[in-house]
């Protein structure tokens, strides 16, 4: 058993359903979804999005401390690609929480400028030029204050799909976050990405996807929205990704980096009975199976 992977399992508050997208569903009050984290056995969470924590980061370092959580870092959507939109002053701001709080991991996407993740546009020869140059100046920009910013691909954004990932690969220094729904949705095996690049993987997303609905999300007859709201996420263990494989090829090349449990949720309302908590333990026992080698 790897005691020190076991001990890297952290949660992330859009599997409660808060989400930064506007009109995404009912919010969970974030007392309840840090303290249902820690119910399951969480050591650590992301922030989630801007208002979910307090902005103070003394404030925020507080009600982390209080629910014995430690702070990882967050998911930060970003314009890359558009002249004169310049993001490092936005994350050096934002970098002051994570000193604060101790975090590390800055998690990047390159978003479109749209409300949501069901379209996008096609960058040019510039936008792709721009963009890279934006990832390897935000790397540089955190590692000055000892974070590690990596790259989250995500249906709806510039970096959708694999010759996407690829060309970042191939033209950026960045790391990448290996959010193994999203890649799939996209188009990328999130199995063959680790085994072919675990050096570039430092931060994992871990989901589960239903590949029938991911398949209508591809083929544009779904949403990528009305796909969650019906279920596309599942509980690890539950649907077409090899976790297994994934955490084989990671730990086969010393990643040690954070397991990020993080299904998309969307809730309609307040939960009457245990709600989302239930699918983040199925998935909690299902990834320690798999990185004590029991599954």
């Amino acid at each position: 058993m790897n005691t020190q992977q076991l001990n890297r399992i952290a949660g992330a508050p859009i599997s409660w359903g808060v989400c930064e997208v506007p009109g995404w569903g009912y919010q969970l009050t974030p007392d309840r979804v840090l303290k249902e984290m820690r119910e399951v056995g969480l050591a650590a969470t992301e922030f989630g999005p801007e208002g979910f924590l307090p902005g103070a980061p003394d404030a925020m370092a507080q009600v982390l401390a209080h629910h014995d959580l430690q702070a990882i870092g967050g998911f930060t959507p970003l314009l890359l690609h558009v002249p004169g939109q310049d993001p490092v002053p936005e994350v050096e701001q934002l970098l002051e929480s994570y000193a604060a709080s101790n975090a590390d991991v800055l998690v990047l996407s390159a978003v479109t400028g749209q409300d949501g993740y069901d379209s996008r546009p096609e960058l040019d020869a510039d936008g792709w030029k721009l963009l890279l140059s934006n990832l390897d100046r935000l790397t540089a920009v955190a590692a000055e204050r000892g974070v590690r910013a990596v790259l989250h691909p995500h249906v709806g954004t510039m970096i959708e799909n694999g010759d996407e990932v690829r060309r970042v690969l191939e033209h950026s220094s960045i790391s990448l976050c290996l959010d193994t729904g999203h890649l799939l949705i996209g188009g990328t095996d999130p199995a063959e990405l680790t085994r072919q690049a675990p050096e570039r993987i430092a931060h994992t997303h871990m989901k589960d996807v239903d590949a029938s609905l991911a398949a209508k999300v591809q083929s544009g007859r779904v949403t990528y929205t009305d796909a969650v709201r019906d279920g596309m996420y599942r509980p690890l263990g539950a649907g077409d990704v090899d976790v297994e494989a994934i955490v084989t090829h990671l730990s086969a090349h010393g990643y040690d980096g954070w397991y990020v449990l993080e299904q998309d949720t969307i809730l309609t309302e307040e939960p009457r009975h245990k709600g989302p908590v239930e699918d983040v333990w199925a998935s909690v026992e299902h990834l320690r199976s798999v990185l004590s080698g029991t599954a």
